[in-house]
């Protein structure tokens, strides 16, 4: 995927030389630009762009910036076109054009003067290679530091493709947490070439839809800007799936005629019935977009006619009581649908969303969506953080959702600063996109917004990473529960911490934010890595011995691989193998290259390899060494090991039935793995027993296990009324296979126990 793509533009093989005029004046031919929003409700975006000219840019910022500001922003325009001189679109249009309707989306949400001049240079320095110095010296630093966030990393070599852009969007996305205008600047960049998309080659326009719809789509709908977020995702969906979209597109048009009698009587009731009632409000239909009628009948599995609820009605009034009065007024007129009312107003979405939403049956049995909501509301719901601008001259305090954002901002920092590499950065920040949300309470009634499906973990990550690293346990609603237990609506939450304990590999099997996610990595990989290290290095010593290659590197040898491996120093390279991010063979294949043989013909024996030394295992390794829950291999057990990217080494006895399906689908990451000698701990087993259900058998059975030397852990049991054997369940804790077969012989010889086995996954 890529995550930054080139501009819908054909460019200049150079720097356009500067004429001797320094007023080089208004492009030629018209260019191209569009308003950010549909000029009405019920319109669908349109697939080409309008017509845009500085003077109609002029005309609008001119409404709200002073006349000094407005100087600079001609300044930054002359210099702009100078630098884009001679380059065009794939359009054919002077290359200008889509600066300028950049800063004219820019200028509907009204940014300052240094966000509309970053907007016109936004791609000086990646296309025309202008220097940031000497953006600072001619616009200033905060111009040139917009501009430079908004520029690709051109002149950094990448290991691959992948890579690269994941490092260009982890630097926008960096960007964007010291200044929000960033991400601003480059959706009205976005939203201008998805616009103006029809002149590309159709691979092409699915990948950057794809992109879009993947990365954009989330973020313009995290920070609120549903105008943009909506148009995007109709954008994007014409793009991907062009045919669905016009057949989708038909039908609507369709039904819009024929529901239109429907649509004026709801409305005339709904505003006659307000006006009754003396609330001043006003009332207007509004079409889903073609892309949620679309996902409703993906989801749903619903033919066209069968989406009912394409039309929906907007009631905007004057204060937050009139909402709930106006909502009582539309409940008298319509019978409401049980189970389709929510509050948003009370609790607001993740990205300052608010609203009251309820489903009421209208005329003829039809379901109809009302939105109940104030001014201010429809301001926020509709343009998010930018309806309340951070940069407003005066407006030092922030509101409500600006600290919302900033505190997801400031949480991209958290994770960048824990996270080992950009498309791992990546992945956490696609997590905390997910737009559904459940909303938890502190137990002192602090509300806390998660992603659908988070943890108490993540609760606990959420409030500081400290809580998180020392967690124990978790009540929810004053009962105690499982770590992994899924979270929802309204639960309160209580987290128990130990300042010894510290985070599991096996979080990461249920863990759903980012910033959960990396912390949890960073840990496993700082505070183990002298184990890390160790089994890493052991692992690549094996991988090296097939093809006959000394482990001790010479050191040009080693310099070379560190060059080429991104690694900064052998022991991060072995740190990395043992944790499972790099695998050892692959590193030894390189190793083999960098020698001077080819790496696709280094010797893959696997026979040979497991009759190598395998990995020695004592049960004491900490972390980066974990026995497999599933079959809980002892000393004695014929084992195998695992290698888990970032969690590092999982070890399975020889016939687990989970390690068998799990080796079929990555053979490449398993190893040799033995028992080593003078193991002083013992280790978990679990065994069930056929009993007969007496009196005093439960005693028997427990005092039997504890005269065999063994630490009963866990006891349960199956009941079953209907049967006179039952069926009970121990997590004992025995030295070795020996110590477990002894014990099993003497609790085989109680009164009442019919059987007695080891109880496998």
């Amino acid at each position: 995927m890529n995550l930054i793509p080139d501009d819908v533009t054909g460019k200049p093989a150079s720097r356009a030389k500067r004429p001797a005029s320094t007023e080089p004046g208004v492009p030629a031919s018209p260019s191209t630009a569009a308003s950010p929003v549909p000029s009405s409700p019920l319109a669908t975006p349109t697939l080409t762009a309008g017509v845009a000219s500085v003077t109609h840019l002029t005309e609008k910022l001119s409404e709200y910036l002073s006349a000094a500001d407005l100087k600079k922003v001609k300044e930054a325009y002359r210099f702009s076109d100078e630098m884009h001189l001679g380059q065009v679109r794939k359009s054919g249009e002077p290359y200008i054009s889509h600066p300028i309707a950049v800063a004219e989306i820019c200028a509907d949400w009204k940014l300052d003067a240094q966000a509309i001049m970053a907007a016109l240079l936004h791609d000086v320095m990646e296309d025309q290679d202008v220097k940031k110095e000497e953006l600072i010296e001619r616009f200033g630093a905060p111009v040139a530091h917009l501009v430079d966030g908004l520029s690709k990393l051109e002149k950094i070599e990448f290991q691959s493709q992948i890579e690269a852009q994941a490092e260009n969007f982890r630097k926008m996305l960096l960007a964007m947490a010291s200044d929000v205008r960033v991400i601003l600047i480059k959706l009205a960049d976005r939203l201008h070439n998805m616009r103006t998309l029809d002149v590309m080659a159709p691979a092409k326009k699915r990948r950057i839809a794809g992109e879009t719809m993947e990365v954009y789509v989330p973020i313009a709908h995290r920070l609120g800007l549903n105008n943009i977020y909506r148009e995007l995702q109709d954008l994007s969906f014409a793009h991907l799936h062009p045919l669905r979209y016009h057949v989708l597109a038909k039908a609507v048009k369709a039904a819009r005629g024929n529901r239109r009698e429907v649509v004026k009587k709801i409305l005339e009731a709904v505003k006659n019935t307000l006006a009754s009632a003396d609330i001043e409000a006003e009332v207007y239909g509004r079409e889903k977009t073609l892309y949620g009628i679309y996902k409703k009948m993906r989801s749903k599995h619903l033919s066209f006619s069968q989406v009912l609820d394409v039309y929906g009605f907007r009631v905007v009034v004057n204060t937050f009581q009139e909402c709930y009065v106006a909502l009582g007024t539309l409940h008298s007129l319509y019978k409401p649908m049980p189970g389709k009312f929510k509050d948003y107003i009370a609790i607001r979405k993740l990205n300052g969303y608010q609203s009251l939403h309820t489903t009421l049956i209208g005329p003829y049995g039809t379901p109809v969506e009302f939105q109940i909501r104030t001014q201010e509301m429809h301001r926020t719901a509709e343009s998010g953080v930018a309806a309340h601008w951070l940069y407003k001259t005066g407006d030092t305090s922030m509101t409500d959702l600006q600290q919302r954002t900033h505190a997801w901002l400031q949480s991209l920092l958290d994770i960048q600063q824990q996270t080992g590499d950009s498309a791992e950065f990546l992945e956490h920040v696609k997590v905390d996109l997910f737009p559904d949300s459940v909303y938890v309470f502190t137990p002192k009634s602090k509300i806390i917004a998660l992603p659908r499906g988070a943890t108490p973990i993540d609760f606990a990550y959420a409030i500081h990473t400290g809580i998180g690293d020392h967690t124990v346990g978790v009540n929810i609603n004053g009962e105690s529960v499982p770590l992994r237990t899924e979270l929802r609506n309204g639960d309160i939450i209580e987290i128990i911490t130990d300042p010894q304990s510290r985070p599991s590999p096996g979080w990461l099997s249920f863990v759903r934010t980012g910033k959960a996610r990396s912390a949890i990595r960073h840990h496993l990989r700082t505070i183990n890595l002298p184990e890390s290290i160790a089994l890493g290095k052991q692992l690549l010593a094996q991988a090296l011995a097939v093809a006959n290659i000394d482990p001790e590197l010479p050191e040009p040898l080693a310099e070379r691989l560190l060059n080429e491996s991104s690694a900064k120093s052998l022991d991060e390279l072995y740190a990395d193998i043992g944790i499972g991010k790099r695998m050892a063979a692959l590193v030894a294949r390189h190793i083999f290259g960098l020698i001077g043989g080819e790496s696709a013909a280094m010797p893959v024996d696997h026979n040979s390899a497991a009759e190598l030394d395998p990995v020695t295992i004592c049960g004491s390794e900490g972390v980066s060494v974990q026995l497999a829950q599933c079959c809980l291999p002892i000393p004695g057990d014929g084992i195998i090991g695992q290698l888990r990217r970032d969690q590092g080494l999982l070890v399975h006895t020889n016939d687990c039935s989970v390690g068998k399906r799990q080796r079929q689908k990555e053979p490449d990451r398993w190893i040799p793995v033995k028992w080593g000698h003078d193991i002083n701990r013992r280790f978990d087993v679990r065994i069930k027993l056929l009993i007969e259900n007496e009196k005093g058998i439960l005693a028997r059975v427990a005092a039997e296990i504890g005269e065999s030397d063994a630490n009963i852990t866990f006891v349960g049991m199956d009941e079953d009324a209907e049967h006179v054997l039952h069926q009970l369940r121990f997590t004992v804790q025995v030295k070795d296979r020996v110590h477990l077969a002894g014990l099993l012989r003497n609790v085989r010889k109680v009164a009442g126990v019919n059987r007695v086995l080891r109880e496998r996954s």
